[in-house]
This record gives C-alpha cells, structure tokens and sequence, in this order.
C-alpha cells in the first residue's frame, strides 16, 4: 500500500543553501546526494511526495527527478519558476499554491498561510521558513513546516506530521 510524504525546500543545486541555513553538507555534491539518498530510503516507487517549493536552481530537473523515488506532486515556491507546462512535462505534477486535503485535515501551501485561512479543524503544512520561526501573529498549533531543515533532511509521512501538531 502506498504512502504519502511531505517535504519543501530542498534547493537541490543550489549552493548558497547551504550556508544561508546552516545546512551540514560541505557542497552541493554532498547535499545533493544525502538528500537524494535520504528520500529513496523512505519513499517507494509507488508512494506520493508533496514537495511544498523550491525543489531545485538550474534546469537539470529531469536528472533528479530520475534518481527520486515516488510520484510528485509540486506546489510552486518563489524558486520554481518555471512554467507549470514545464513542470508538468517533465513529470512533476503541479497543484494549486493551496491545496486541501480534506481526508487528513491539511492544508498545503509553499508559504504559512495566515490563521484566518485556515479551515476550522484543519492545519497548514508549509515550507518557505526553513529552519526560521514563524512570526508572532501565527498560531503554532496551526501550521507544520515541512522544510528539510526541520525534518532531518528527508521526506516525513503525512500522519506523523498530523500527530506532531
């Protein structure tokens, strides 16, 4: 039976990444690769990945996406700038900037959505912030990043991050 997992914010190929989050990686090689190996040690062929933005820099996206293990699925993040026929061209399926999933009470989204968009009941599972915090004026007990920062580095299942909040 297949799983589905979250991630945002691996900026795969890009350098300044690492140094801007304190990332523990000694290149892009390096990061590249522990990220890429992290995934496929979690993920199978036949699982689903919300990456919530910022995937990748450059344009070699089809040579990651080969080496990724499970189905796509892609809410754009202000690195992402291709077109959406781009993406979904080359295999990365792209979703609306707020996606509900309605069977598990989320809300995707690249950035933290305000609290007064948030559904009764529902939480908001974003990216963009990193290994930042979320302003004051956001309520913790509505809103999971999901950056690789503050998940180890590799894709986290969707009901631990239901039980996290």
């Amino acid at each position: 039976m297949s799983k589905i997992f979250l991630i945002a914010d691996t900026h795969f190929n890009h350098s300044n990444i690492i140094k801007y989050c304190n990332r523990p990686f000694s290149d892009i090689d390096d990061m590249n690769n522990t990220i890429i190996n992290n995934w496929n040690r979690v993920v199978d062929s036949e699982d689903i990945v919300y990456h919530l933005g910022d995937f990748l820099l450059g344009d070699n996206i089809e040579s990651f996406l080969k080496r990724l293990n499970g189905k796509i699925y892609l809410i754009r993040g202000n690195h992402d700038g291709k077109s959406i026929n781009f993406y979904n061209k080359v295999g990365l399926e792209v979703l609306p900037t707020k996606t509900k999933l309605d069977e598990y009470k989320i809300i995707l989204s690249y950035r933290p959505l305000e609290d007064r968009g948030i559904s009764n009941g529902y939480i908001n599972v974003h990216g963009h912030i990193h290994n930042g915090k979320l302003d004051s004026s956001f309520d913790p007990s509505k809103h999971k990043c999901v950056s690789v920062e503050m998940i180890d580095y590799k894709p986290v299942e969707i009901n631990k991050v239901k039980k996290e909040v």
